[in-house]
């Protein structure tokens, strides 16, 4: 990694960055029936969301692979019904929007494109909340959404993780805030360190670490499932899995010594057989040198046990992505 990205890492880490976020794009679920049909069509809880409150969900098939990810906001007005403001990767968008309306049989639900003329920024970083408090706009709690007016135009603020800030509003509305921001001290970074960053915590990508070839219990993040809420499509797989116990692999945050993959996904070996699968990595700044972060799906048998783990280029360790975020966290 560069001594820029370096530097943008450390500016995320230890104080605010900023970066165009171009990437998002959103769909409003409207109408009478919007609470009770978006329920059954995603696997968290939508109808226990409060106005302003979210949660991250998969879209699934009837055989119970992902077919999408997104973030899913009640918005702020508590009036009822209730609307919802879906989140997602753009390239992912229309395909999930094909796939809800599909779904609307005799509801009262509308999907509409939502904030299409507008662009997004982000502001990420252990000072983030100082920042944005100093130009007078406020921080919600993770997985919130609130409206601001700030000095420059009306802002949507959406906080999907703690630390992280996507501000929609305007081109002429962002770029004033921008500056304002830069004023204050938030470094531009570039999408080489947002992706050591996502490699660092452990984010998974849509379309690079899950597909429909996966299982929800398989990508191994919990926080999308929940088991009390009712049906949804493709729940009967997903309560099926839970109900052994386990799935066969799992996304795993790896360490690779050797080289970058030159491709992805690229096969991971254990005592010369295959066992998964390295769907990203990136080279990432640690204390004490360079490493390779990964994310990739390894059989349980070989986490179990502990087995030494083999690609084309090197050799890959599991690790634990939060650890390695509070090392670098910690780094002075």
């Amino acid at each position: 990694m560069s001594n820029n990205q370096q530097a943008e890492l450390d500016a995320i880490l230890h104080g605010a960055a900023i970066a165009s976020l171009d990437d998002r794009a959103f769909l409003r679920v409207t109408g009478s029936d919007a609470t009770r049909w978006l329920n059954g069509m995603v696997t968290n809880s939508i109808q226990a969301l409060h106005p302003g409150e979210g949660c991250y969900n998969y879209l699934l098939n009837a055989q119970g692979r992902i077919l999408g990810d997104c973030t899913v906001y009640r918005e702020a007005d508590p009036a009822e019904p209730a609307s919802f403001l879906l989140e997602s990767h753009s390239s992912q968008l229309e395909a999930l929007r094909q796939h809800l309306d599909h779904f609307i049989i005799m509801d009262d639900v509308e999907l509409t494109p939502a904030y299409t003329d507008e662009t997004s920024l982000l502001v990420l970083g252990h000072d983030a909340t100082a920042r944005l408090n100093a130009v007078g706009l406020p921080t919600p709690d993770a997985l919130r959404l609130v409206h601001a007016d700030s000095p420059h135009g009306p802002v949507l603020l959406l906080s999907p993780r703690a630390g992280a800030f996507e501000l929609r509003a305007d081109t002429a509305t962002l770029t004033g805030i921008a500056a304002e921001l830069r004023s204050a001290g938030a470094i531009p970074v570039s999408p080489e360190a947002l992706e050591a960053l996502r490699l660092l915590e452990g984010r998974l990508l849509y379309g690079r670490d899950i597909t429909d070839k996966y299982l929800p219990q398989e990508a191994n993040q919990p926080h999308a499932l929940h088991f009390n809420k009712g049906c949804y499509l493709g729940q009967e797989i997903v309560e099926r899995i839970r109900s052994r116990g386990q799935v066969h692999r799992l996304l795993t945050p790896l360490t690779l010594t050797g080289n970058l993959p030159s491709d992805l996904p690229t096969p991971i070996e254990a005592d010369g057989k295959p066992i998964g699968e390295i769907t990203s990595a990136a080279v990432v700044p640690l204390p004490g040198g360079d490493q390779i972060l990964a994310l990739g799906y390894v059989r349980r048998e070989a986490l179990d046990t502990h087995a030494a783990l083999t690609y084309s280029g090197g050799s890959a360790t599991p690790r634990s992505a939060s650890n390695k975020h509070q090392e670098l966290t910690a780094k002075k």
